[in-house]
């Protein structure tokens, strides 16, 4: 069996294996298992592989970022800043038709910025304004729509773990990586904002208008989100800015990994001093954080050993030579593996996805001509692929986003929420066409900072 026929043949069963709800971690890891023993045809190999691999796999430097991060978004949940975002972003927009929904957007861009979690933020925001919504008389559809969506910005706008991971799998800066994503978060969520404006012009009972807040009091609640301004700027700040002018060219204050340090000490520095922090909130941060580290760890080591098999196998190799001797057009190779991540998206989580098509999809990209550099390349395709997957996480039947806002809001039916999200995926999909049309937006904070 040539090397090609048997990853497909291995990635099939794997995918079989996916539908029948093994752990995602768990499939790949016994594919890569049983699969490199096929290939040498012993098991000492790959056994002796799993001695080593593990503890490569998981000191490896560049990984502490995840659970640093990681603890930054928990101690954030726990300190209220969700809530002070959701008031300022509403005594600003409330006063407008469909203000409320538009200000849970926006509190949803500021809370990803400092959890870097989809879910979390999903889960966060939909607790803090949901009720407010139904409480104005918002649409079941809408209000649970735009927060399924507006939680997606948490893996976007940086700093987010999905991007770090690919950052490390792809070998590209995990700096340049942030800056990459920064505009398209932004156009996310203007065009969350804009689909807004528009669903409530063509439905007009589907949402209120709030009593105008005065600009005193828009101050005063503006001021009360200093925390995450300040965070968020010396966090990302201290990364990308020139902090030394007396030597040329940009002098980071810190490296990311002292950044996410940072990150996580500064929040709960903070919820201990406002004494929203108290040591029961302490303790199950720290408990969430390692849950969550173990299991992305466990994928992590999963994505390895499968990516070991590939390589015996050589079919990325094979098939990156396959596509360019075969003359596709470099787009369509391109819009055939985003399809294929809308199609994943209704069985896989993000962090899932982007393991599972990296080793296989980023070494056909990388031989095919797009008129960019190799980092460049690299780096648009990351952001592409991180897009359409964060779609994923809104596409019925099972966008993992759907159920954690139907969970959270009890009564309202699923079918409502399917309906609400609609307008939001096709926003989504606008935004993909005009990110693949134009990758300049995309890589143009790059170039400039870098």
């Amino acid at each position: 069996m040539s090397g090609l026929l048997l990853a497909l043949t291995a990635f099939g069963f794997m995918l079989v294996g996916i539908f029948l709800r093994v752990p995602i971690a768990l499939a790949m890891a016994m594919t890569g298992f049983f699969g490199s023993w096929y290939v040498l045809g012993t098991p000492n190999a790959p056994m002796a592989q799993l001695k080593t691999m593990t503890y490569e796999t998981f000191s490896t430097q560049s990984l502490s970022i995840v659970p640093l991060f990681l603890l930054m978004g928990q101690f954030a949940t726990r300190t209220g800043m969700s809530a002070a975002l959701f008031r300022a972003a509403s005594d600003w927009l409330g006063h407008r038709k469909g203000g409320i929904a538009m200000a849970s957007v926006g509190a949803c861009a500021g809370f990803g910025a400092i959890c870097g979690s989809s879910l979390a933020t999903a889960s966060t925001m939909g607790q803090v304004a949901l009720p407010e919504m139904r409480k104005r008389g918002y649409s079941d559809a809408l209000s649970t729509g735009v927060l399924a969506a507006g939680g997606t910005l948490g893996i976007l706008i940086p700093p987010s773990i999905i991007l770090v991971i690919y950052a490390i799998m792809a070998e590209q800066n995990i700096v340049k990586m942030f800056m990459a994503a920064l505009i398209p978060g932004l156009l996310a969520a203007l065009g969350y904002i804009i689909t807004v404006a528009v669903y409530v012009r063509l439905r007009p009972d589907s949402a209120t208008t709030a009593p105008r807040v005065g600009f005193r009091e828009r101050l005063r609640t503006l001021g009360a989100t200093w925390p995450v301004i300040v965070i968020f700027g010396l966090t990302m700040g201290g990364i990308v800015g020139d902090w030394n002018w007396a030597k040329p060219g940009p002098q980071a204050l810190f490296t990311p990994n002292e950044a996410a340090a940072f990150g996580a000490v500064a929040t709960a520095l903070y919820g201990i001093l406002a004494g929203r922090l108290d040591l029961e909130g302490f303790k199950s941060a720290i408990l969430e954080t390692a849950k969550a580290t173990a299991m992305i760890f466990f994928i992590l080591l999963g994505a390895e050993l499968f990516k070991g098999f590939l390589a015996l196998t050589r079919a990325p190799d094979l098939l990156a030579n396959w596509v360019s001797q075969a003359g596709f057009a470099p787009m369509m190779v391109l819009v055939v593996m985003l399809l294929a991540y809308l199609a994943f998206g209704c069985v896989m989580d993000s962090l899932s996805m982007i393991l599972l098509t990296v080793p296989i999809f980023l070494p056909v990209i990388e031989v095919l001509d797009f008129g960019l550099g190799a980092e460049q390349t690299a780096i648009w395709f990351g952001i592409l692929a991180l897009i359409v997957v964060e779609v994923g996480l809104i596409t019925p039947p099972v966008g993992l986003n759907l159920f954690i806002i139907n969970g959270v809001a009890g009564d309202i039916p699923m079918s409502r929420t399917y309906a609400g999200v609609a307008p939001f995926v096709v926003s989504d999909l606008v935004r993909v066409v005009i990110l693949l049309l134009f990758p300049s937006v995309t890589l143009w904070l790059v170039a400039v900072m870098f």
